[in-house]
């Protein structure tokens, strides 16, 4: 009770100081404004506090459990539906508060991106929902119907930034954007091998350490840079938990703004996580030295 009740506090925080900014400039004049029982903050509160329960989906966790257990933490309960009706009106400030939760560069990062698939690939022609937006796509393991989010996160496993495009979409092409304010070394894997975007990178001061193919030549690399390279499975492991534990990727979606805010707030209940993958380095260099 004092995670959720901490949880709350934070989001409520949030959107006393961001709320009349955004509804300064979203509200148009002379629209009717009527204030609604759940406030926006209950309503992410309650959005976030999915993705921290291990239900599977969020139907049954509202029903099931939020409206028997939490009437107290929440006396503007509404039904189902109700709430529902209510998310898309929480969707920006959402967003908005997973930006805030966002960590500090180090200087050691790592970039990938992962498939969020949306129908299965037999059933591409008949899925409606994301008809024109969702693409296809290939990774590692084969096609996919969908979109790819991309990822940066630190040595520490915090989330720096993430964008989401197409599954189509060529990994390197949102580079530029994600790593538009980190600086020091960027690990990635080869699909992210490109000399321009490389000299890009690095007259912003961003290095961009990636794997070489067979067919290329070899290029000095330092002991550490080879080692960081290998601890990559960092991001993978980041990855698999947001997918088998927050959720990001399902086949559910009724509409679009269902798949968004599920992956806003899958990313933020990841960002309140107390325990992150982590390498550990500043230990490893508090060890060694003298």
């Amino acid at each position: 009770m004092s995670s959720l009740l901490h949880l709350f506090c934070q989001v409520d925080d949030f959107c006393q100081q961001c709320l009349p900014a955004f509804q300064a400039h979203a509200i148009e004049p002379g629209k009717r404004n009527r204030k609604r029982r759940l406030a926006q903050s209950e309503i992410i509160t309650i959005l976030i506090a999915f993705h921290q329960s291990g239900y599977r989906d969020f139907k049954t966790f509202y029903t099931k459990y939020v409206c028997r257990h939490w009437q107290g933490e929440f006396p503007g309960l509404v039904s189902y539906q109700r709430f529902i009706e209510f998310m898309p009106s929480a969707l920006v400030c959402l967003f908005a508060y997973l930006h805030s939760c966002l960590g500090r560069c180090t200087g050691v990062s790592f970039i990938d991106s992962t498939a969020l698939r949306v129908c299965h690939n037999a059933r591409i022609h008949q899925h409606k929902v994301f008809a024109g937006i969702a693409k296809r796509g290939k990774t590692s393991t084969g096609w996919f119907f969908g979109f790819k989010l991309h990822l940066v996160v630190s040595d520490t496993g915090a989330l720096l930034n993430f964008t989401l495009t197409a599954a189509n979409t060529d990994d390197r092409k949102p580079v530029p954007n994600l790593l538009g304010e980190l600086f020091g070394k960027v690990f990635g894997d080869k699909g992210y091998i490109s000399k321009p975007l490389h000299d890009l990178l690095f007259e912003r001061g961003v290095e961009l350490i990636t794997k070489l193919r067979k067919n290329m030549a070899s290029r000095p690399l330092s002991d550490t840079d080879k080692l960081l390279l290998r601890k990559r499975v960092i991001i993978e492991t980041i990855i698999d938990q947001l997918k088998n534990i927050s959720q990001v990727e399902h086949s559910r979606h009724r509409a679009p703004c269902g798949f968004l805010w599920n992956l806003a707030a899958g990313l933020i209940a990841y960002c309140h996580q107390p325990k992150k993958p982590s390498l550990h380095l500043r230990d490893a260099v508090a060890l060694t030295t003298p």
